[in-house]
């Protein structure tokens, strides 16, 4: 089937986008997707465009972007989800409406290299289960003052964790609070983090599909919406030394796909988690390394992997102890339907449909497998270790991270053969370009010593 085939009825769904971007006297339209590693990228059409896009799709050219198509197979075509149309509202001088999109190749295939048809088909695959899986993300990243010095950046408070900071921030949390809720993203919280500048977005919970988009939205907000108040927003994990790093810790529930109910619940059982629950867990656990390199995908994700700033080292679950990887939240006082599993080895840098899809399909590996769930490790964990009880852990380093997921089978089938080659290639340049250089550290070191 060829993109001209395509039916040129528009849908129910499609319409109301153009009667939607009639009302709001949109002018433009920013079609929005992102590349393997979750840049996003936007071709903008003019709103006349609309019907044309919602029917046939738009052309551009693929061969530029990460981990797309070679320049012999470079057209590629973009379709839009009409779910996700809002209007921009940091867009100021004009009105200008966003929708995300699929990308198709000229036969009209979805396009084997696209990172949201990859959680698409782990949707599905959940769905054919019965399943579908709720997700709740934590979004922290800094705010660092303008003009940005990268190398010592200047934080733009001196506050710490729950802290009032100043009026300018608060103005700025309001100020993202706001935009999402306009555009249907629904944030639970948003309040100041452990480090200096840094901060966080609690988003509501929504289905995995639904959820990525709203992480790429939540981004594109902080980011543009800080720039207006002269302050630069960064979502790297792990900005300034000897400081809190920012992660992106997400929430999850396995519902009953028609009814809704919560499937990791059960009243009577140890920390009311269900035996699918605990199965599903133990599959997150059980891929952890695996799917290590997609959750925190950059050299500088691993430093924040490190021991003593309540980020996750060791590959165990608890409740109380937040150097675990995973912890299963305590439920309200009576609340026992509202279990949650909390992954906590996500950073805001990875392409969250990516690292939503593999941590779904390591849970769901865990039910079909009928895995048995570990002990909890309640205890501080770097004592287990001292004891000689030796926990698994996390990779140190993001080549030991893309060398366990190279040997993943989980993670080849979940990616696909062609997003899981080009992410890899991409990644390993990556780290041979961070080898070579020497840092300021070093010299500091060495350089006189030696």
């Amino acid at each position: 089937m060829t993109v001209a085939a395509y039916s040129t009825t528009l849908s129910l769904a499609a319409q109301h986008v153009i009667e939607q971007a009639h009302e709001a006297a949109v002018v433009y339209v920013d079609l929005q997707f992102t590349d393997i590693t979750g840049l996003v990228k936007t071709v903008t059409i003019a709103a006349r465009q609309l019907e044309t896009a919602l029917t046939q799709g738009i052309w551009f050219d693929g061969s530029a972007i990460e981990g797309f198509a070679r320049v012999a197979e470079s057209d590629m075509y973009l379709r839009p989800d009409p779910a996700t149309f809002a209007v921009i509202p940091w867009e100021t001088d004009r009105r200008i409406g966003r929708l995300i999109c699929n990308v198709f190749t000229p036969n009209g295939e979805p396009f084997s290299g696209d990172p949201r048809a990859v959680l698409q088909r782990a949707v599905a695959q959940a769905a054919a289960l019965g399943y579908r899986v709720s997700l709740m993300p934590e979004l922290e990243f800094y705010l660092f003052r303008q003009p940005l010095n990268v190398q010592a950046p200047q934080a733009d408070d001196q506050a710490g964790y729950f802290d009032l900071s100043a009026t300018e921030t608060r103005t700025i949390q309001r100020a993202i609070s706001d935009a999402l809720e306009s555009m249907g993203i629904a944030v639970d919280s948003v309040h100041h983090e452990v480090g200096n500048g840094q901060h966080e977005i609690d988003l509501a919970a929504l289905d995995a599909l639904a959820m990525a988009d709203a992480v790429l939205t939540a981004r594109l907000a902080v980011k543009a919406i800080a720039s207006a108040h002269n302050l630069f927003a960064t979502f790297m994990p792990k900005p300034l030394a000897r400081m809190a790093g920012s992660g992106m810790h997400v929430h999850q529930q396995v519902l009953h796909h028609t009814d809704g109910t919560n499937l990791l619940s059960d009243p009577t059982a140890d920390y009311t988690l269900s035996a699918l629950g605990r199965s599903y867990l133990a599959g997150q656990l059980a891929h952890a390394r695996g799917i290590c390199a997609v959750l925190a995908p950059l050299v500088n994700s691993y430093k924040r992997l490190v021991a003593g700033h309540e980020a996750p080292v060791y590959v165990t679950w608890a409740q109380l102890n937040r150097s675990a990887l995973v912890r299963i939240p305590r439920n309200q006082p009576g609340e026992t339907a509202g279990t949650r599993i909390e992954l906590r080895a996500l950073d805001p840098s990875c392409n969250p449909y990516l690292a939503f899809a593999v941590m779904i399909c390591a849970g769901l590996d865990g039910i079909a497998q009928h895995m048995e769930l570990p002990s909890a490790a309640e205890e501080e964990l770097h004592l287990i270790n001292t004891r000689r009880r030796l926990l698994p852990t996390l990779p140190a380093a993001l080549n030991e991270a893309l060398a366990a997921m190279e040997q993943s089978d989980l993670v080849s089938d979940t990616l696909g053969l062609h997003v899981f080659e080009r992410f890899l290639e991409a990644k390993q340049i990556e780290w041979n370009e961070y080898v070579l250089e020497v840092s300021p550290w070093e010299r500091e070191r060495y350089l006189r010593t030696y």
